[in-house]
């Protein structure tokens, strides 16, 4: 299969994939900065240990935290809340933009006026969206590396490997299933709109879950719980929630392609 739709995709975003992954350095950078004044001090994990159950939960993705060691800080500090919220961001952005925007903007009767069949610009679209992730998931990965290793955490390389390729995974799920919307509505405001309430509903339920009993039956179902629900920063991969995360993306975008050879364009 050409690449040709999934290259032009790239190269349109060439620019903002350049400052999302400079910002995200950045910001790595700044916290990792601050890591000495927690280092080897308990007052913030007491701080933290007098919240109420539920709050604490939701403050740590469900995971726990310790601020005082090297995992438990990034953790806390880079991977339970602001590497999620920023990459769906991205994601969810670029999969609205996807198939949505080109048809807002009147370019895709263009698009589709060229041999690519519909089944092949979706897909493309979808390989553009992942290979985005990559790049931002990768410098993520990178810095927290560079910048551990500057500070003094003491991280494993190989789970924070693990960390990022989850988190990459959290953001293709919603970016497929942004493509996914937008591909079926031709709107990209819903195409926002509903990946984003999903991940706020799915970051509640994995949050809520262990102090509210009657969530836990539901934790499993929420990408958030595949992405940290056994703690990759410090324990590695996890094959079963990478596979989930895996089909679920690759379910939203087989969806898409279905829903897009049906609907008539706008």
């Amino acid at each position: 299969m050409s690449t040709d739709v999934c290259v032009k995709t790239l190269r349109d975003q060439r620019r903002g994939l350049l400052a999302w992954s400079v910002a995200l350095i950045l910001l790595v950078g700044m916290y990792a900065g601050f890591y000495p004044s927690f280092h080897g001090s308990g007052s913030y994990n007491d701080l933290i240990n007098q919240m109420p159950k539920a709050l604490r939960d939701l403050f740590t993705a469900g995971a726990g935290g310790d601020l005082s060691s090297g995992p438990g800080y990034i953790y806390m500090e880079m991977l339970s809340f602001m590497a999620p919220a920023l990459l769906l961001v991205y994601a969810i952005g670029a999969g609205a933009q996807a198939v949505a925007g080109e048809e807002e903007r009147h370019t895709l009767d263009l698009l589709l006026a060229t041999p690519a069949s519909r089944r092949r610009v979706v897909v493309e679209k979808g390989l553009a969206i992942a290979l985005g992730i990559t790049v931002l998931a990768s410098s993520v990965g990178l810095a927290i590396i560079a910048f551990g290793a500057a500070t003094g955490m003491g991280l494993s390389t190989v789970n924070v490997f693990a960390s990022v390729v989850h988190l990459g995974l959290l953001g293709l799920v919603f970016g497929c299933l942004a493509l996914l919307v937008g591909a079926a509505t031709g709107r990209v405001a819903i195409a926002r709109g509903v990946p984003a309430a999903v991940a706020v509903v799915a970051y509640l339920v994995n949050g809520f879950a262990p102090s509210v009993s009657w969530l836990s039956a539901f934790r499993e179902f929420s990408p958030f719980y595949q992405y940290v629900g056994h703690d990759p920063i410090r324990n590695g991969f996890s094959l079963v929630a990478l596979a989930v995360a895996a089909m679920t993306a690759g379910a939203f975008v087989a969806a898409a392609v279905h829903l897009f050879r049906r609907r008539d364009i706008a």
